[in-house]
């Protein structure tokens, strides 16, 4: 029982070991900057448009199904 439960403690601590040690070179080398928003991109489209683009999307996933 003694060797079970120690091979489980030795397993899990090498497990938190590597998952803290990628998560930090993920943070390091992969963090990926947002995109900049273009200045007065959001207020572009209008309620006949945006109903229009969600009308299209609806359907669109509709008729995939």
């Amino acid at each position: 029982m003694l060797l079970g439960m120690g091979t489980v403690f030795v397993f899990l601590a090498i497990l938190v070991i590597v998952t803290t040690t990628l998560s930090t070179l993920v943070q390091k080398y992969g963090a990926v900057q947002p995109a900049e928003l273009i200045p007065g991109a959001a207020g572009q489209l209008d309620e006949a448009t945006l109903l229009a683009v969600i009308s299209a999307a609806i359907h669109a996933h509709r008729s995939k199904q």
